[in-house]
């Protein structure tokens, strides 16, 4: 049985975890803190930018509020 978070098609999809590691986690070992958060931020800028030209751009939005989050997770976490 899948548990919430695996079905969540934006604060964590199963796609994006594999043999137990979160690729975000990957991601902000291999850039460390600068460059994660530069990737945050670009995603940010990904997400919405191409949110009105699709039809579920609610979605969009929504992971873009989520590396806003991890934004201000990691300016709260200095």
């Amino acid at each position: 049985m899948r548990d919430k978070k695996e079905n969540d098609p934006v604060n964590g999809p199963s796609h994006y975890t594999q043999g137990g590691i979160e690729c975000l986690d990957a991601i902000k070992s291999a850039l460390g803190h600068d460059g994660f958060e530069a990737f945050c931020r670009g995603q940010v800028l990904k997400y919405v930018w191409r949110a009105p030209h699709k039809n579920a751009n609610l979605q969009d939005y929504q992971k873009a509020r989520f590396f806003i989050d991890k934004l201000i997770t990691l300016k709260e976490d200095l």
